[in-house]
């Protein structure tokens, strides 16, 4: 492996290493004793220490060493955590990050100068900047051990179902060659009579053999001292056995010591590791692929499956069965390894959505505003094309939120809201679409306000102004420079940051759209293509030209009479199915002869859906269903709204794609 391939790997890992820092972090900081977490925690800054060594980047050693060091003194039981170190533990996350970009970016470590971050660090290990260091440490018990309050609670809730908790230490012979298959032999022994509840040092301290010839745990069984120590003995290469009942008056005064302090919120311990759990089974089946291996092979299926439009187009001079077989095969083959591909390139949104709670957490504090994020569908899969993009809109929309959005604490009471404000993010599928919606349950958008400032800025006149609609005029916040903030702040209010949304998404294909109530909250809902390569589409030909309209928009095709299309207010409707549905003349939008609707009785019309909303297309012939593969337009043609693209037809003909979004 060369050093470009070694610089890959660090930085891929770093990244890992420094996203589960900052998730197991404010996980830590609502758990403050959960030792799971700590030891978590205290592994990713151990292991960053030791790589960013390796590479010879002393700065993030360093800085990687010092939290380490506060985290192993946490751990041991011999400071606790408190909201100085919680802050400067993640002033330190936020350092090696920048120190990780500036890596990627010019492939050297910045010399940052982090003297006052160790510092600050380094006074937690000496105890110099605590300020509760001496009266809140989580003392170590008088069996060597330090138990949180999850432990007394499991051994208080095994007691009342008759175990009996027991503190066993075992010292190992010297001569002992292989202490941690030793310490294995102890450990299923002890498990054949109950559960252990505790080991000191860790499980993985001693798999790893990271002691010396002593270790201790602490035991739930229903059996007698007397038959476990007999058991014990049994072992070889065991120098002395010390077992002691622990007495229930240890675990009264424990547990009526921990009640009188606040309990942390959040993540409970059991969804905890269940989300680890999860993550990890999932990181053991996955291997590391090139992007740009993932590129190659996509774009060969694209050309593949152009050849194979062009095969069956040609089958029409050929028609035998062995010519049909074969095209029918090969369909069948392209479409397999399309889906393989496809499923290959796509990526849990959670990728993106696990860097959100720390954005809540410290706009939260910086607003002096109490916010909680609420995360769904975290597992929709969606295009790598997606993640890569959609971070920057939903971190705008997001800080949007909690600044614009959100009250503060007195607001919401008078209010009779609660005082802690909720924003959720939610990803789910649509068809062909993949749907992200950022909403908040603050005050709502001022329409009033927003028109009152969009004839100030010129955007609309008064006159028109009176015929817009609610949606139409939310609109208008996404205008360069559009604000209706009083005041700017260091978060929002410049009027820079919505304009920046819309660009993004639309760049992708995709629509965003706004629900507001006042009071209530706000609701954007982003709908994009769920992939931006390959999709199913139905073929329509308008004069000479064809076009093809993504099959994931469309609802129903079906033919009305000429005669049902109603004029209201200027524009046309027809009934479907109960619901006045606008009427879209295609061929008008698209400046082509429209021959059907002036010889014909009925119409041919393709019902797309936009969300909730429906519109009606007339279009002239059907040509049929076809998988295409979508090619981005030139610069000259990107301004066209109503085309998000063009796709090869198997007899070589160029067919635009219909954006349905800018259609509706």
């Amino acid at each position: 492996m060369d050093n470009a391939q070694y610089m890959e790997l660090f930085i891929e890992e770093s990244k890992e290493h420094l996203q589960n820092l900052n998730n197991n972090l404010l996980v830590l900081e609502q758990q403050p004793d959960n030792t799971e977490v700590i030891n978590e925690i205290f592994r990713s800054a151990h292991t960053l220490k030791g790589m960013a060594g390796s590479m010879g980047f002393k700065t993030m050693a360093d800085l990687a060493h010092g939290m380490e060091n506060v985290l192993d003194r946490i751990r041991k039981g011999n400071m606790s955590v408190n909201g100085d170190i919680m802050d400067a533990l993640f002033e330190a996350l936020d350092i090696l990050e920048g120190l990780l970009q500036d890596i990627v970016q010019r492939g050297m470590e910045n010399p940052l100068d982090i003297s006052d971050i160790k510092a600050k660090l380094q006074g937690f290990v000496d105890g110099t900047d605590s300020k509760d260091s001496g009266q809140s440490a989580r003392k170590p018990d008088k069996e060597g051990l330090s138990l949180d309050e999850h432990h007394f609670h499991v051994i208080d809730e095994a007691v009342k179902n008759g175990f009996t908790p027991y503190y066993i230490e075992v010292k190992l012979k010297e001569s002992c060659l292989m202490k941690a298959a030793r310490a294995y032999i102890v450990f299923k022994a002890i498990e054949n009579f109950g559960h252990i509840i505790h080991s000191h040092p860790s499980a993985q301290d001693i798999e790893e053999e990271k002691f010396g010839l002593s270790f201790s745990v602490v035991a739930v069984c229903k059996a007698e001292l007397d038959t476990i120590k007999k058991e014990l003995d049994s072992i070889s290469e065991i120098e002395s056995i010390d077992i002691r009942e622990i007495q229930p008056d240890d675990i009264k005064s424990r547990n009526q010591s921990e009640n009188r302090k606040p309990q942390p919120q959040g993540t409970d311990r059991a969804a905890t590791l269940e989300i680890k759990d999860r993550l990890s089974k999932a990181t053991g089946r996955s291997i590391r692929v090139d992007i740009e291996r993932l590129d190659r092979l996509m774009n060969l299926v694209s050309e593949l499956i152009i050849i194979k439009n062009r095969i069956q187009d040609m089958q029409q001079y050929d028609n035998t069965a062995a010519m049909a077989e074969s095209v029918e095969y090969l369909g069948r083959v392209t479409s397999e390894l399309h889906d393989a591909v496809m499923k290959v390139r796509m990526i849990p949104i959670q990728t993106v959505f696990e860097r959100f709670p720390r954005t809540v957490r410290d706009l939260s504090r910086s607003t002096g505003k109490e916010v909680k994020l609420n995360i769904l569908g975290a597992e929709t899969e969606v295009d790598r094309t997606i993640i890569d993009e959609i971070g920057e809109p939903l971190i705008h929309l997001i800080r949007n939120a909690i600044d614009h959005g959100i009250e503060p604490p007195q607001e919401r009471a008078a209010l009779g809201k609660p005082p802690v404000g909720t924003v959720e993010l939610k990803a789910y599928h649509d068809g062909d679409n993949v749907v992200i919606e950022v909403s908040d349950d603050g005050r709502g958008i001022d329409i009033d306000k927003v028109l009152k400032h969009a004839i100030q800025q010129n955007l609309v006149s008064r006159e028109e102004a009176e015929s817009l609609s609610q949606q139409e005029i939310l609109q208008f916040i996404f205008e360069p420079g559009f604000s209706t903030a009083e005041k700017v702040t260091d978060i929002s209010g410049r009027g820079v940051g919505m304009d920046v949304v819309k660009t993004k998404i639309e760049s992708m294909g995709g629509v965003i759209d706004i629900d507001s109530r006042p009071r209530q909250g706000t609701r954007f809902i982003i709908r994009l293509p769920l992939t931006l390569s390959i999709i199913q589409a139905l073929l329509v030909s308008m004069g000479q030209e064809v076009y093809a309209i993504p099959i994931g928009s469309i609802k129903e095709i079906l033919k009305v009479p000429a005669g049902a299309i109603k004029l209201v207010r200027q524009k046309e409707f027809i009934d479907y199915r109960g619901l006045l549905t606008p009427f879209i003349r295609l061929a008008k939008v698209l400046e082509c002869p429209d021959e059907q609707v002036e010889s014909g009785e009925l119409v041919t019309v393709v019902i797309v859906k936009k969300g909730e909303r429906l519109a009606a297309l007339s279009v002239g012939e059907l040509i049929g269903q076809q998988e295409i593969v979508i090619k981005p337009l030139g610069k000259a043609l990107s301004k066209i709204k109503i085309v998000s693209g063009a796709t090869i037809l198997g007899d070589g003909r160029v067919a635009l794609i219909l954006d349905v979004n800018h259609l509706i």
